[in-house]
C-alpha cells in the first residue's frame, strides 16, 4: 500500500476491496473531490513563486494523464458559501473513471507522479470518495443556487427535502478513499431556491453532513457523463 500524502490518510479498508474487485464486477465511479488549500502552496524547495495552493493545484490539473486511462473531468467549482460542515472547503470536483482499476492505474503513470508535486504543495486536506449515481433529476433546468451535500444518513433514512430543492444528480457512495475517520453515504447535487437552503441543514436523520453553495461551475458534464455510462 502506498504511504499516505500529507493531505488525507488512505482508506486500507476501501483501497484493499477495490483492488480486489473482479474486473466484471468493477466499473464507472465518479471520485468526488473536497479540496482545501494552503493560503500558499507548500513547495519542498521553498517555492520562490509563492503561488497560492489553488494556483498551485492548477497546475496539477492532470488532464493528460485521466484521457489516458479514459477517465473525464466530470465537474469542477469553487465554494461560495458553507452552512454545515467541517473544515471549509474550496473547491470541489469530481472525475469520472471508467473502473476504479483505471483509478489506481493513473497513479502509477510517471506523467501524472510529476504533476503530483503540484497537488502535495497547494492541497491542505482532501476527501476523496468513490460515489455512483442513483438518479438524476430536472435541475440543470431548475432556478436556485448550485448545492452539493455530502452526508451520512441514519439508517431508516432521511427526512424528505423542503419545497424549493430540486434534483440535479444523487449518489451512493461506495467508500472514502483518502480523508480521515469519517464515513460517508449519500451525495447530492441540487438546485436549491432561496430561503431553503436552511432548511436542509437540520434535516432528520442525518448524522453529519458537508452542505456548500457552489459558484458557478468551471466544468460541468455531471449529467452528461452519467447519462454516458448509463
Amino acid at each position: 500500500m502506498a504511504k499516505s500524502p500529507a493531505y488525507g490518510q488512505i482508506n486500507v479498508e476501501t483501497a484493499g476491496r477495490w483492488l480486489h474487485l473482479p474486473a466484471e464486477e468493477d466499473g464507472h465511479v465518479w471520485m468526488l473531490n473536497l479540496m482545501k488549500y494552503h493560503r500558499v502552496a507548500q513547495y519542498a524547495d521553498g517555492n520562490a513563486e509563492q503561488i497560492s495552493g489553488e494556483a498551485a493545484d492548477d497546475k496539477y490539473a492532470p488532464l493528460g494523464p485521466l484521457a489516458a486511462v479514459g477517465a473525464t473531468a466530470a465537474f469542477l467549482a469553487s465554494v461560495a458559501e458553507q452552512p454545515a460542515g467541517t473544515p471549509a472547503w474550496d473547491r470541489i470536483g469530481i472525475v469520472d473513471y471508467p473502473t476504479r482499476a483505471a483509478f489506481f492505474a493513473m497513479q502509477q503513470r510517471d506523467d501524472f507522479k510529476v504533476q503530483h508535486e503540484h497537488k502535495e504543495a497547494g492541497m491542505e486536506f482532501t476527501i476523496v470518495m468513490g460515489t455512483e449515481p442513483v438518479a438524476t433529476g430536472p435541475g440543470t433546468a431548475a432556478d436556485g443556487a448550485l448545492v452539493l451535500r455530502v452526508r451520512r444518513v441514519a439508517e431508516g433514512g432521511a427526512a424528505a427535502d423542503p419545497d424549493g430543492v430540486t434534483p440535479v444528480a444523487h449518489f451512493g457512495v461506495d467508500g472514502v478513499i483518502l480523508g480521515d475517520e469519517r464515513t460517508w453515504n449519500d451525495v447530492r447535487f441540487d438546485r436549491v431556491r432561496a430561503g431553503a437552503v436552511d432548511a436542509l441543514v437540520d434535516l432528520a436523520g442525518v448524522e453529519e453532513q458537508i452542505v456548500v453553495v457552489l459558484a458557478e461551475p468551471r466544468v460541468d458534464r455531471l449529467v452528461e457523463t452519467i447519462e454516458a455510462a448509463r
